[in-house]
């Protein structure tokens, strides 16, 4: 189970699929916004930003996904994002269903080295205030729609962590000569089976 799982997190198909979920999310709050007039917030912003990092890191995977260590290193930042993105869209839910109380500035709070509603304030430039996502489809509102899609993505991310980890494992012992991986001890019997069959 963990090899199929680990084959999946190094093939490009996976990377790529990274990459376009943010990519398909930014487009879709890009819809909302010019098409549709929804405003965004600054938990909207936020919740942006960390969806730019699926597609930094989707992109960044799919060019390193044959290098195990860099593999790993990026499993693990697809597990912060995808923490980052579900926080802020929790936080956002929250706003909305009145769960915590307090005002929503217009105020990105973000470093000054990192102006980014300076340098592209039509994606990253808070219009409204917090307290309001729309809805997306039977009453579920956006905020409910990125929860649910950061959940998926967070098992989906540990899954592959966990995989990734354990074939680094295997390797190492295989190399220190005390194991080997299931496949290889496969490999190593169908070989001997086959050597028979031509000695004979």
């Amino acid at each position: 189970m963990l090899e199929t799982l680990d084959r999946f997190g190094s093939s490009l198909w996976y990377w790529l699929a990274l990459a376009m979920l943010g990519l398909t999310l930014e487009a879709a709050a890009l819809y909302y916004q010019y098409a549709l007039d929804y405003g965004p917030c600054v938990l909207c912003i936020h919740v942006r930003l960390w969806v730019l990092g699926f597609i930094v890191v989707g992109m960044l995977g799919a060019a390193t996904r044959s290098i195990r260590a860099l593999r790993v290193v990026l499993h693990l930042l697809t597990v912060i994002v995808t923490i980052g993105f579900l926080e802020r869209s929790w936080q956002t839910l929250a706003v909305e269903r009145r769960w915590l109380e307090g005002e929503c500035s217009m105020d990105l709070g973000l470093p000054a080295w990192l102006a980014v509603e300076r340098w592209l304030p039509s994606v990253f430039e808070a219009w409204e205030p917090c307290g309001y996502t729309p809805y997306i489809v039977l009453k579920i509102t956006m905020a409910e729609t990125l929860l649910g899609i950061g959940a998926l993505v967070l098992v989906v991310a540990l899954a592959l962590t966990t995989a990734g980890l354990a074939g680094g494992r295997q390797r190492v012992s295989c190399a220190d000569g005390t194991a080997a991986p299931p496949h290889a001890l496969h490999a190593g019997a169908r070989a001997r089976r086959a050597a028979g069959v031509r000695s004979r």
